[in-house]
């Protein structure tokens, strides 16, 4: 084994010790939670931003629905004239 590829692992392995004491000291985890907390606020803006939608989806159906039936009715009342 050649001293270079040692020298490569034994950095490697040094990183990544330096690099978990790091990821968990305490400025890393309080980076998290204000990471996390912005995530949570965002899928509460997300999920109201949808149910904003949703109700307005659900308004549109009723109007369509309401309008189909008023259409079908007048056919009705047409197809009925034509008859008598």
């Amino acid at each position: 084994m050649s001293w270079s590829k040692l020298a490569v692992f034994a950095g490697g392995v040094l990183f990544g010790t330096a690099g978990i004491k790091a990821l968990g000291s305490k400025d890393a985890k309080k980076a998290y939670t204000h990471v996390t907390a912005a995530a949570l606020r965002a899928k509460d803006c997300v999920m109201d931003a949808a149910t904003t939608v949703r109700e307005g989806a659900e308004d549109v159906y009723e109007d369509a629905k309401r309008f189909n039936e008023e259409r079908a009715s007048a056919e009705d009342a047409a197809v009925i004239e034509d008859k008598a």
